[in-house]
């Protein structure tokens, strides 16, 4: 867990979701990635280490009129860093994909499920459950965002989550339980992080998602919000005060003095999520 940017609009997605993830080094990373909408297709780019690997993997791409993606700056809690078990995460058939920050509980019991339905997995992490369960759901031939709020109503855990789908060229979902997601409102587009930092430079309106939250970001400009139970919410929309330059340093007068205050957190989470890897091979 770590980082999440996505963007949906008539710019090209790119180079916001790598200036979105390089305003959100600060927090501390082992791997990069990032998914775009790509024709009919789902492309992902994903790279261990630092950000500027994943900028060089995609300069070829930098150009593209793509306009809809996500992205992610990871720190590893189940599998070991690599490119395997960088985020996006995509589904067998390569329908949905996406990014998460949190922990799934039941995810030993979700994968048992796929697995004896024909899944394959190909990282060690927790979130390569969901968007194969997500397809799985979708396959009965239900809308995604549908398929979405069904599977989450199985998800015991915490998650903020950026998705793609396939199916849906023209729209972004994110949903929210116990981590973070704030969306940025432009002018026929959204900006989604974990974090204000990268959207503060596009927009100041915002709406931060409650707990149980799914939104549904569409191209045109519209959006939706739903709860876990289908029920439609209207979350208020708010104004950043905050600069740039004071969200980078959350508040310290020079970042020198933040990445201080930040050591012991950094290292703190360092040694959860080694733990956390050596009781699950135990």
């Amino acid at each position: 867990m770590c980082g999440i940017v996505g963007y949906i609009g008539n710019r090209k997605a790119i180079p916001v979701l790598i200036k979105g993830l390089e305003r959100l080094e600060f927090r501390g990373y082992d791997s990069a990635g990032l998914a775009l909408h790509k024709g009919s297709e789902i492309k992902i780019y994903k790279k261990k280490g630092k950000v500027a690997n994943l900028k060089r993997l995609v300069a070829n791409e930098i150009n593209v009129n793509n306009n809809l993606g996500i992205a992610h700056t990871r720190w590893a809690t189940h599998g070991e860093p690599s490119d395997i078990n960088s985020h996006p995460h995509i589904s067998n058939k390569g329908q949905i994909a996406l990014v998460h920050n949190g922990i799934i509980e039941n995810h030993t019991t979700l994968k048992k499920i796929l697995l004896e339905r024909g899944y394959t997995f190909q990282s060690e992490t927790d979130t390569e459950v969901i968007p194969n369960f997500i397809e799985e759901i979708k396959n009965g031939k239900i809308s995604t965002v549908e398929a979405i709020r069904i599977a989450l109503t199985e998800v015991t855990g915490a998650y903020g989550l950026a998705i793609l789908s396939k199916d849906e060229p023209d729209q972004l979902f994110v949903a929210r339980k116990g981590s973070p997601i704030v969306i940025g409102i432009g002018k026929k587009e959204f900006f989604v992080a974990s974090d204000p930092a990268p959207i503060i430079e596009y927009t100041k309106k915002v709406i931060y998602l409650d707990d149980g939250d799914i939104a549904i970001l569409n191209r045109n400009g519209t959006y939706k919000v739903i709860d876990i139970e289908n029920k439609i919410r209207t979350p208020r929309i708010k104004k950043l005060e905050l600069n740039l330059e004071t969200i980078e340093k959350s508040g310290f007068e020079h970042f020198m003095l933040k990445e201080i205050f930040d050591q012991p957190r950094v290292i703190a989470d360092s040694i959860r999520g080694r733990l956390n890897l050596k009781n699950k091979s135990n």
